[in-house]
């Protein structure tokens, strides 16, 4: 008998053991953008009451799962289940109310009229389109008076995780503690929400789309390389003239391994050149500070074996990274910079 209370006894510590604590997943998964509290930062507040005593776990469930592609919160898909759960419980315990029930309803309503109450009551937020407010969320991205961005509701992540019913009652309600109002204190009836929620539902199709293009560059290479039919010296001289043709300011010539070896003993035929258009990198900023870790630029030329090379990150590349949308005209545009400097010092 004493064998089997302790086997129980023991059984029951080891599951308590390899249990997950969802605290601990939210500090590694989420602190950094929703605050160590839930109170926010590049994420929205989550233990702001208004919005946790109005979404179900069913639907943080799924925007844990999906994140919402090209709006900055990756997916997390490689939770369990079980840590899924965690985060939620962890995520809930910031409320003394229980979780809202699910409610799958479909809402009814003339997504043409509401398409005309969306431009005139929603879009100065939430974009034309319903692509979102502009920014990461951070203070150097948004209007400092903002507590959040509006999110994208065109958006694919978005749209699978919020049922009809959390749109209206979110449209009909509002978010305390956030620009979004109550519509029905707004002027709007009750039918004028449910239009505005079936034109929201039609975005879906918009968000496939957006979603597929997000793949647009999974085949880019993760670096632009191009042969130098020069010597090494000319070739950084040829660079230092195509760097100040794009009308870029080079900020300084320095050794690949310098800070790395003793002074003195850098390697001459490793050299890299920084540069910036500073009118870009604040507009780029602006959109995400992230582009901080490639900007200013930066082209390394090396000689190896009596070759010379050039070579530079690929910004179309970094562009799926950052999973924001926005960023991506800012990475084209940086990819053509690029790729006409390699040419214009090679040619």
């Amino acid at each position: 008998m004493k064998k089997i209370i302790f086997f129980f006894v023991l059984l029951f510590s080891m599951n308590a053991y390899s249990a997950p604590h969802g605290d601990e997943l939210f500090a590694k998964h989420c602190s950094s953008c929703h605050g160590k509290d839930g109170k926010g930062g590049v994420g929205v507040p989550l233990a702001m009451p208004s919005f946790l005593n109005s979404v179900s776990d069913e639907f943080l469930k799924k925007t844990i799962r999906l994140g919402r592609p090209g709006r900055i919160m990756p997916s997390f898909s490689t939770l369990s289940d079980a840590q899924l759960n965690a985060v939620v419980r962890h995520i809930r315990s910031w409320s003394d109310k229980q979780a809202p029930a699910e409610d799958s309803t479909v809402v009814k309503g003339d997504k043409k009229h509401g398409e005309k109450l969306f431009a005139s009551r929603c879009a100065q937020c939430h974009g034309a389109d319903g692509k979102g407010g502009k920014g990461t969320g951070v203070t150097f991205s948004r209007k400092r008076d903002l507590p959040i961005i509006a999110p994208a509701l065109n958006n694919a992540g978005f749209l699978a995780a919020a049922s009809d019913v959390m749109l209206r009652e979110t449209i009909s309600h509002g978010r305390e503690g956030t620009p979004m109002v109550s519509m029905l204190d707004a002027g709007m009836s009750k039918k004028d929400i449910d239009d505005v929620v079936a034109y929201v539902r039609s975005m879906e199709a918009q968000a496939e789309k957006l979603e597929v293009s997000l793949n647009k560059n999974d085949d880019e290479p993760a670096i632009l390389v191009a042969d130098s039919p020069y010597g090494m010296d000319e070739t950084v001289e040829n660079l230092k003239q195509a760097i100040t043709d794009q009308n870029f300011t080079l900020i300084r010539t320095d050794y690949l391994d310098h800070g790395l070896v003793p002074t003195g003993k850098e390697n001459k035929k490793q050299v890299v050149l920084h540069f910036c258009n500073f009118g870009f990198l604040f507009e780029a900023l602006a959109i995400d500070p992230r582009v901080g870790m490639f900007l200013p630029c930066r082209v390394t030329v090396m000689e190896r074996d009596g070759k010379v090379q050039l070579s530079t990150i690929n910004p179309k590349r970094l562009s799926k990274l950052f999973n924001n949308h926005e960023l991506d005209e800012s990475c084209d545009a940086m990819y053509e910079v690029y790729s006409s400097l390699l040419e214009d010092a090679t040619l």
